[in-house]
């Protein structure tokens, strides 16, 4: 264990894109933080590999961002919450050469939260195909909310419209609207819904524009932000090792110059970025 305990940004870790809208949320209600970001682009997507493939992936990139001086990393990656999480904090953490450190992911508050939204327990989820397989959200709404009936759908075409630039044209109302059609003919009672990829929030309008005005859409960016401000309250011995200078880089482990270029679409401002080497 460290004889000191490290003292440094907040780590922000997505395979690609999509955690800069928890990034972004993040800033909003925690402005005062230092921030460290680092997508695994090169490897990305996550949603199609295997939990021991995403572990390893993720363990890799947590590990880096821990050699970087972050006490703390945020999942901000619902697959990786999904597959690789509780190895991590059960397995790999405690046995790690400072188990004071920690990390969060992004399904926890999710299913915290919904108890407070739905009305009549009946809950979709849009997802990629690897979350929905991993059956994540139903697992933990189920611990915090028995009664609620979880429906899970996967939308494996909504990031690639995302990250090509269509999430405003015409494709994107088409699919959309046939995963929304199809979500509901699963369950038409359903009342919330949650948005359980970190990219899908680029794809709100659309979503709300063919979703029945009566059911809520949940997006995770505001959640894990507020629930992040929520654990810093009750941990003030981790919220001693956070740095404050209002300060965020950016890391990719593909090309620096795409990546910034597509961050600006998440984020609505300018990003530099630097490369990452995970081993």
């Amino acid at each position: 264990m460290s004889e000191q305990p490290t003292t440094g940004p907040i780590g922000v870790f997505d395979s690609g894109y999509g955690g800069l809208t928890i990034l972004r949320s993040l800033r909003e209600t925690l402005p005062e933080y230092d921030y460290l970001y680092l997508g695994d682009n090169a490897r990305a997507p996550y949603g199609t590999r295997s939990f021991d493939i995403v572990t390893d992936f993720t363990r890799q990139a947590v590990d880096y961002l821990f050699s970087r001086g972050c006490p703390l990393v945020i999942l901000a990656c619902n697959t990786a919450s999904a597959k690789a999480l509780r190895t991590i904090q059960q397995r790999w953490l405690p046995v790690s050469d400072d188990p004071s450190r920690r990390v969060l992911g992004v399904i926890r508050p999710t299913a915290e939260h919904i108890g407070r939204v739905s009305r009549n327990g009946h809950v979709g989820v849009f997802a990629t195909p690897g979350t929905i397989a991993s059956q994540s959200y139903n697992m933990e709404i189920a611990k915090l909310h028995p009664a609620f009936t979880v429906t899970g759908h996967a939308c494996p075409l909504w990031v690639p419209l995302v990250e090509n630039g269509e999430a405003d044209g015409p494709g994107a109302d088409y699919f959309v609207k046939k995963d929304i059609e199809a979500l509901l003919r699963a369950d038409p009672d359903i009342d919330t819904v949650i948005l359980g990829c970190t990219h899908y929030p680029l794809l709100y309008n659309k979503i709300r524009k063919h979703m029945p005005q009566h059911v809520t859409i949940l997006r995770q960016g505001e959640i894990v932000a507020e629930s992040l401000a929520d654990y810093l309250r009750r941990h003030p011995e981790m919220d001693r090792r956070l740095t404050r200078n209002a300060t965020a880089e950016f890391l990719t482990t593909e090309c620096p110059d795409r990546f910034s270029a597509l961050a600006a679409t998440f984020l609505d401002d300018d990003v530099e970025a630097s490369r990452a080497i995970l081993s």
